[in-house]
């Protein structure tokens, strides 16, 4: 069940024997897309790095050896959709043809996109996506200004910066996007659909 906003989320844990740790987002979204094909179980995943991990506390190098303490924790799982290419996703869902200019939009369950806070008030676990999408006609100055805040997560609210939470989402595009699925180029595609599996993926971070 997602967790609601302001409850208890995940617990301190010691380092399970035998868990498998993965070194990045991706990674572990391709262990989740081969165990599903297979229609096998999806194995704890340990987070080694990546958005996901930051965003629970985790990724520091070291984090899974020794007799550290780690975060155990239930995230969301969402079954990505295009034209050309389906799959799951942990972390976040890019569609851009460029950083500076036209429509960019951004499905998050993380809360960071590398260097960046992009969504502070993402929960990996609330049962939601968190959509920001940036208006095609937003000027290079206000996009060199809404990228330096976001170092922070300052940039919202902006007019030219439009957000919500959905269970699901869904897209269309009147020319096509580049897609990145947890940091991997994924074609091009006029059309994505985002929507939730039913069962979350267990990650230490």
């Amino acid at each position: 069940m997602p967790i609601r906003r302001g409850e208890p989320w995940g617990e301190g844990v010691d380092l399970p024997a035998g868990l498998r740790v993965v070194v990045d987002d991706a990674s572990a979204s391709e262990v989740v897309a081969i165990a599903l094909a297979a229609d096998g179980p999806v194995p704890d995943l340990g987070l080694g790095g990546g958005d996901l991990a930051r965003t629970m506390g985790g990724g520091s190098p070291g984090r899974f050896t020794g007799a550290n303490r780690i975060v155990r924790a239930p995230v969301d799982l969402w079954r990505v959709e295009s034209d050309q290419w389906s799959g799951f996703s942990i972390a976040h869902v890019v569609l851009r043809r460029g950083w500076w200019h036209g429509p960019i939009a951004l499905a998050m369950n993380a809360q960071y996109l590398g260097r960046y806070d992009v969504a502070p008030r993402s929960h990996p676990h609330d049962g939601r996506i968190d959509i920001l999408e940036v208006d095609a006609a937003m000027g290079l100055r206000a996009r060199l200004q809404a990228r330096s805040r976001a170092r922070t997560g300052t940039h919202l609210p902006h007019p030219s910066l439009h957000t919500a939470q959905r269970g699901e989402w869904s897209a269309d595009f009147d020319r096509p996007l580049g897609l990145w699925v947890d940091g991997v180029h994924r074609g091009s595609t006029r059309s994505v659909r985002v929507t939730l599996h039913p069962t979350p993926l267990v990650v230490h971070a």
